[in-house]
């Protein structure tokens, strides 16, 4: 009898609104990136291309081409809106008015 090996790995994706996890099995040796085309998250999610979005295992970043083992969850990042540390100077510009204010 020949068996197949499979492992449970987890494919997630979120939105500002909306987070989805598909739980999938797959063979020995799968990659990050199949998984992610395996997870159908590209027709839920038009605008996620899944062969050009990073992608993370449990919050590292990996390879499309790295591979999975039992229990990895598989994330797929979306683009910044904003640079980080634009974000800051903003944050802290908004800030400083609202000290000036007396807010």
């Amino acid at each position: 009898m020949v068996e197949v090996h499979v492992i449970d790995v987890e494919v997630a994706y979120a939105e500002a609104d909306k987070q989805v996890i598909v739980p999938l099995q797959v063979p020995v040796g799968t990659s990050a990136g199949e998984a992610v085309r395996r997870s159908g998250l590209a027709e839920q999610f038009p605008d996620m291309d899944p062969n050009t979005a990073a992608i993370g295992v449990f919050g590292i970043p990996v390879s499309p081409c790295a591979p999975l083992a039992q229990g990895d969850r598989v994330e797929i990042y979306r683009p910044l809106q904003v640079d980080p540390k634009e974000a800051r100077r903003q944050r802290a510009a908004r800030s400083r008015v609202r000290r000036k204010n007396g807010a």
